[in-house]
């Protein structure tokens, strides 16, 4: 007996395939605690040294190296991306296709 497995093509949004509120903010939340996970990690430094440099608690460095990201703005996380010395660059342009998107570079 074969069994017939249907496929759905992805959004490119998780959060939106999965019907959450807010799902391009959602995204871009995630990929921005992705980018500041990062910058911990290349570093080398501990989630106490990265509390201390963000101004927050280390418990808060773990929930946001998690992907625990309730409490935490867009403004916040660019701030903390600053503290590493990234640079947060927006840029608002024309939509080049039918559907308008988000993306984190």
């Amino acid at each position: 007996m074969t069994e017939n497995i249907e496929i759905t093509n992805s959004s490119g949004n998780v959060f939106a395939d999965l019907g959450l509120p807010n799902p391009d903010e959602m995204l871009v939340k995630a990929e921005l605690a992705r980018k500041i996970s990062n910058a911990i990690t290349a570093r080398h430094i501990t989630q106490a040294e990265a509390a201390e440099l963000l101004g927050i608690d280390q418990p808060k460095v773990s929930a946001l190296m998690r992907g625990r990201l309730t409490g935490f703005s867009l403004e916040r996380m660019f701030r903390f991306l600053n503290a590493f010395e990234i640079d947060v660059e927006i840029r608002v342009k024309p939509k080049s296709s039918h559907n308008a998107r988000i993306t984190v570079v």
